[in-house]
């Protein structure tokens, strides 16, 4: 099996690092090939704009969105993301490795989703939900936390865990025909002991 991991998270020597070498460690020990993007070691630009594209289709005015269809058709995005569109092709399984920031991702990770999730490729004419273009690939959502699991309960201080996850589950994700499997979390990191943050790391 093919995997890519794009993760994002701004310290090498956090948790979240933790769990990417981990699952490198153990994903290759299985047999399967492994790609990473980390977004911050590459100073991933979160920015979509029209300096995405060698050439355009409508250059008085951008239309994000169409550019990337026709930038696709013809080859000319600029190299990072072709690069990044190249992985995702490749894979099988997508892991998105992240810190939950106001129930979302980081900016850099949604930057990602903007610049790569290219109409064409994820989306667009008939392609969506079970009929999107990324068909046949599965992916999940494995994160940290500095709240503790039952603050996400459905009567939960922060609401139901599933309905704050929805947008990159089901909107994002879903909506590009990956099969979503459950999300892993490491709750309350910054308060959990050794023992608790080994356990994470074999879970």
């Amino acid at each position: 099996m093919n995997v890519l991991i794009v993760y994002a998270h701004p310290e090498s020597k956090s948790f979240n690092g933790a769990l990417l070498d981990k699952s490198i460690s153990v994903l290759k020990s299985c047999g399967h090939e492994v790609q990473v993007t980390d977004l911050y070691a590459i100073q991933f630009n979160p920015i979509a704009s029209a300096a995405d594209f060698h050439e355009r289709r409508f250059p008085d005015a951008l239309q994000y969105d169409r550019e990337q269809k026709y930038a696709y058709e013809k080859g000319h995005f600029t190299s990072n993301i072709k690069t990044e569109i190249d992985k995702l092709l490749w894979c099988d399984f997508l892991i998105l490795q992240f810190p939950l920031w106001w129930y979302s991702v980081p900016a850099i990770l949604k930057g990602w989703f903007d610049r790569v999730l290219v109409n064409g490729v994820a989306y667009g004419k008939g392609k969506r939900l079970d009929a999107g273009g990324l068909k046949g690939r599965k992916a999940m959502l494995s994160f940290t936390t500095g709240c503790y699991s039952e603050m996400v309960e459905p009567d939960g201080l922060l609401g139901d865990l599933e309905v704050n996850l929805w947008h990159l589950n089901h909107g994002t994700l879903y909506y590009s025909g990956f099969e979503v499997l459950p999300p892993f979390a490491a709750w309350s990191i910054h308060y959990t002991t050794l023992e608790q943050r080994e356990n994470y790391l074999e879970q």
